[in-house]
């Protein structure tokens, strides 16, 4: 079982403006309400992939119901501790003429000492040896920035292997506790070393020195438009996305984290887990919104994807 874990979703709330201008009226083309948040978006497309997970985290109780209704209504299964007030809503203005995103997200309800731990009574109530849980996303203000590291900790002591998609401090102390996988993109990769990074070699040479140091088994570096870069323990990959019509990136980087999630549950090579979550990135792109890509879509795409070993 894959379990995902979104402690700060969102209602996404996508609006298409052409030639999008600050501080000037904007006419809106089309709005559309997706059920958002990192973890959220990963156990959407796992769905798409034909895969099972279960989305866990905490929702405002005031219209936490937008968000199960959408899970229930496409059979993803889901268990959540209910916080006061309201989930919060994230503004993504798409400009269609320049391909653009521009993100405007709400900070999120505060969470007491009792709401975490009734939310880690859910987790270790539905993890089992060989589960993987998706750690992803920001965290209400008031968490401990260490937070993905202290369940990291124990859910490598349960046998549960761990992907860590966060940035800032909440990356820096969760690695230091050996998650399985990472996906840092290249800022929070840069965030994390405190200096720009410059060519595939020096972001190989700093994955591999993470993987040594801190036992971790794959780390995955994504370029946005320039690809990604895969690197486990024997192997190096760096891959490059097609060429796509692009009508949204939110949710692109969820979009591989999920096909990873998937592709380690399913036990599929290295090189077919670059495949797969390049096509699941990519095809997430040409969809609006926070909207799921089809199966048929990263399949199309998964046999245009190109990588060399480095």
């Amino acid at each position: 079982m894959i379990i995902t874990v979104t402690l700060n979703p969102a209602i996404d709330k996508t609006v298409e403006v052409k030639n999008f201008e600050p501080g000037r009226l904007n006419r809106v083309k089309s709005v559309r309400l997706d059920a958002g948040g990192k973890g959220i978006n990963v156990s959407k497309v796992i769905k798409s992939l034909g895969g099972i997970s279960k989305a866990t985290g905490f929702l405002g109780r005031e219209n936490s119901s937008f968000i199960i209704n959408y899970l229930n209504r496409h059979n993803i299964e889901n268990e959540f501790v209910f916080l006061s007030g309201e989930t919060r809503t994230n503004l993504k203005i798409f400009d269609s003429s320049r391909k653009v995103i521009t993100e405007i997200n709400e900070p999120g309800p505060e969470v007491e000492d009792t709401d975490i731990e009734n939310f880690e009574r859910v987790l270790f109530k539905n993890v089992q040896q060989g589960d993987i849980v998706v750690l992803t996303g920001s965290v209400p203000k008031n968490a401990e920035e260490d937070i993905y590291g202290i369940w990291i900790k124990k859910l490598n002591k349960n046998g549960v292997k761990t992907i860590l998609d966060a940035e800032g401090n909440l990356l820096k102390e969760g690695i230091k506790q050996s998650p399985y996988l990472i996906k840092p993109n290249i800022h929070e990769l840069e965030g994390l070393l405190g200096y720009k990074v410059s060519g595939v070699k020096e972001i190989e040479s700093f994955a591999k020195k993470l993987i040594e140091d801190f036992n971790i088994e794959i780390a995955v570096v994504s370029l946005g438009n320039k690809g990604a870069i895969f690197v486990n323990r024997s192997q190096t990959v760096y891959a490059h996305g097609p060429q796509v019509d692009i009508k949204s990136t939110v949710g692109a980087g969820d979009a591989m984290v999920a096909a990873l999630a998937y592709s380690i549950e399913k036990e599929l090579d290295f090189e077919k887990a670059v495949t797969l979550s390049m096509a699941a990135a990519a095809a997430k792109t040409m969809v609006e919104g926070s909207k799921p890509p089809s199966i048929d879509i990263i399949r199309t795409l998964e046999k245009q994807i190109t990588y060399e070993i480095v």
